[in-house]
């Protein structure tokens, strides 16, 4: 891959993600994006070792931000294009019963697990045409250009036989069905979307009760993103390559 772009990797699968990359040397250029990059502790101390790691502010809800980031991205890649952005950053509220769910719990989980994917998405699609174009002998997929949005098995529709997690639930289904569309919109230009259930990992999210480490987890996703072909193309898979009911 020439050019990797993750958003929200101060900590948790962003991080872990953005480390697996740069050890393996997967990646021309990996392009992190997190709300404070000061705070960002092991991000700084990763682009003082990695000349290749590129470091951006990117708060999702400031959608007027979105097309200076797409700017200092072509400025990087230089007429190379985007071959794959990964749309993490996501926010979870606690379980949540219907008794308890607010308003302003869903319209802020919508705002960043759904429209902003879909619209950062929509302000890359020049750079990954020009990725998928560049890299027109290579098959569907990462090599030429793909976008990835992290979903979650909580947003399975036919797999919730629990309930409550309303905010967080909806926003992911909502982001399902981005993707589902988004795979017929950029099927022309050659642009793989799909979505992936990480699986239950221990982060800040996941809590310490999960099931999977952020390391292992990390190199499981990464191979599955190199495995990629057109039959994933719109559809929602797991970490290990396992589909995931909508």
């Amino acid at each position: 891959m020439n050019s990797v772009l993750i958003t929200g990797c101060n900590r948790g699968i962003g991080l872990g993600l953005v480390k697996n990359l740069l050890t393996n040397n997967l990646a021309k250029s990996v392009i992190a994006t997190c709300r404070d990059p000061n705070k960002a502790e092991e991000l700084k101390e990763l682009s003082q070792k990695y000349n290749n790691l590129h470091v951006f502010q990117l708060d999702l809800k400031d959608f007027n931000r979105y097309e200076l980031l797409v700017k200092e991205v072509s400025d990087i890649v230089k007429g190379s294009g985007l071959n794959v952005l990964i749309n993490n950053a996501g926010i979870s509220s606690k379980f949540t019963r219907v008794n308890l769910v607010k308003a302003e719990q869903m319209t802020e989980h919508f705002l960043v697990n759904t429209t902003a994917p879909l619209l950062l998405t929509k302000a890359f699609i020049p750079l990954l045409k020009e990725a998928s174009t560049l890299n027109s002998s290579a098959p569907l997929g990462v090599q030429r250009a793909a976008v990835i949005n992290l979903s979650s098995v909580l947003g399975s529709i036919a797999d919730n036989q629990q309930g409550g997690f309303y905010p967080y639930r909806c926003s992911k289904s909502a982001l399902n069905a981005v993707t589902r569309s988004l795979s017929f919109d950029l099927k022309d230009y050659k642009i793989l979307v799909m979505s992936l259930h990480p699986g239950w990992i221990k982060t800040d999210m996941g809590g310490k009760n999960a099931l999977l480490d952020i390391e292992p987890a990390s190199d499981t996703i990464v191979k599955l993103f190199l495995s990629l072909t057109d039959k994933h193309n719109g559809g929602f898979y797991q970490y290990d390559g396992k589909s995931v009911p909508w």
